[in-house]
């Protein structure tokens, strides 16, 4: 058996690799880890998103946790965030996610949150992942009053939006809203948190039946929205993914506003008004140049990291900062959440275009975009392994950066989600950049495709 848990979490095609055995072994794996470091019996949440999947893995994962003695409460489809501010809310031990996130609908995920709501330490997923290996002992299974009990909790949603809620002062009437639930989490959860704020919504995709869930919707396919949002004259538009732990946005005019516009926006009012910690915003390597220019301009610091939000909160916990984020759209007020949260940023958003009193289009302004190329590359999972020592395509990449010359860059790196690597290029004239992330997705899909 390979590695089950990659950057976040354990992910794959539900029944395939993320199979019903795998779900209930995780489920006993993780209570015993649990049991091994409270040293009482673990009581552990778990939430799903609507895919057809998510059903079938929660009854695994609970076979799993209760069979080793963990109390289990069921808190049904909620957002990923929702897990992690009520895993502390409810003083859980931990909480699971059941989401394979903007991914669709065959792929379904396990993401385990501590008790205070972070992504657990790599130490903790180790011994997750070593027990998972070697087999739970048979002594850990528990027999009559020992087993695991399960509570169904209904007050979930309604908790997790008056926390959203509390984020704001004042309101959002006057506004007109598109919002994109993906038919995802979102669905459960958007037009109750939005209306009650007093913006007049408009919501699309949000209706999920199982299998529509990222299905040309949501933050993965914003032009859909960009069209609506135009054609019904609304203010502007939100998108969420499937799990809603990211947000993208579209100015009144249909303009794509990705996650790197929306922190510029954030950083700048939070700095203006005393509230950015160390006068700093952390983002990461696949940031656009435009945003770096954007803090140099007004005196704010940009932290980088590897991609993922893992490494982004990471960098935030350890240096004492509270705001950060990825072009994506996943962006953490940690003032307010311990991950990112599509829905808390959406709230902030449309709160700062509230008070402006202004248009979409006036507040992304302040940072201007470089172009920027992303060519995805699909290749077997092991092929992956083999990119670091292929010559012939970093030539081809060296031969690129020359080009440039400093006046743009070139990342490529290999998905932790999914059997892709990922070509990203940057620079001024739109045409050149698109003519070498061509180029250089050609030879790796020659040599390792």
């Amino acid at each position: 058996m390979g590695r089950i848990f990659g950057t976040d979490g354990a992910r794959g095609v539900a029944n395939q690799e993320l199979s019903c055995e795998l779900a209930m072994n995780i489920g006993r794996c993780a209570a015993t880890v649990l049991t091994s470091h409270t040293h009482h019996k673990p009581k552990v949440l778990i939430g799903k998103d609507t895919r057809i999947s998510s059903d079938m893995l929660e009854a695994a994962l609970v076979a799993g946790l209760c069979s080793v003695g963990a109390d289990v409460m069921i808190i049904g489809v909620v957002p990923t965030p929702a897990v992690a501010f009520l895993v502390q809310e409810y003083e859980a031990d931990a909480g699971i996610m059941i989401s394979a996130s903007h991914n669709p609908v065959e792929f379904n995920g396990i993401k385990i949150f501590n008790e205070n709501g972070y992504k657990l330490s790599d130490s903790i997923e180790n011994e997750i992942e070593a027990l998972l290996q070697n087999g739970v002992p048979p002594e850990a299974l528990k027999q009559g009053g020992e087993i695991g009990s399960v509570i169904r909790v209904k007050t979930a949603t309604k908790d997790y939006i008056s926390h959203i809620r509390s984020t704001v002062q004042g309101d959002l009437s006057g506004l007109t809203v598109a919002i994109d639930c993906a038919n995802g989490s979102a669905s459960t959860t958007a037009q109750t948190l939005f209306e009650s704020l007093g913006a007049k919504c408009l919501l699309i995709n949000d209706v999920p039946d199982g299998i529509n869930i990222n299905d040309n919707c949501g933050s993965t396919h914003i032009e859909v929205l960009s069209k609506y949002v135009v054609e019904n004259g609304c203010d502007v538009g939100v998108a969420f993914d499937g799990d809603a732990d990211r947000c993208l946005a579209v100015d009144e005019h249909g303009v794509i506003l990705d996650g790197d516009r929306l922190m510029a926006m954030f950083a700048y009012d939070m700095k203006k008004n005393g509230t950015l910690k160390n006068d700093t915003v952390v983002a990461t390597i696949m940031s656009n140049l435009g945003f770096y220019k954007f803090c140099e301009r007004y005196g704010i610091q940009a932290a980088s990291t590897k991609v993922g939000d893992r490494y982004v909160l990471e960098n935030m916990l350890e240096n004492g900062h509270n705001l950060g984020g990825e072009q994506s759209g996943h962006i953490i007020f940690l003032d307010y959440m311990t991950t990112g949260d599509g829905q808390l940023s959406a709230v902030q958003l449309l709160s700062l275009l509230h008070k402006s009193g202004g248009k979409m289009s006036d507040l992304a302004e302040i940072m201007e975009r470089y172009p920027q190329t992303l060519v995805n590359v699909r290749v077997a999972n092991d092929a992956k392994d083999r990119l670091e020592g292929d010559e012939e395509i970093w030539n081809a990449i060296r031969r690129h950066e020359d080009t440039l010359a400093g006046d743009g860059r070139i990342l490529v790196r290999c998905s932790g989600t999914e059997p892709l690597i990922r070509v990203m290029v940057e620079g001024k004239e739109s045409e050149q950049i698109g003519a070498m992330a061509a180029d250089i997705a050609g030879k790796i899909k020659e040599r390792l495709g």
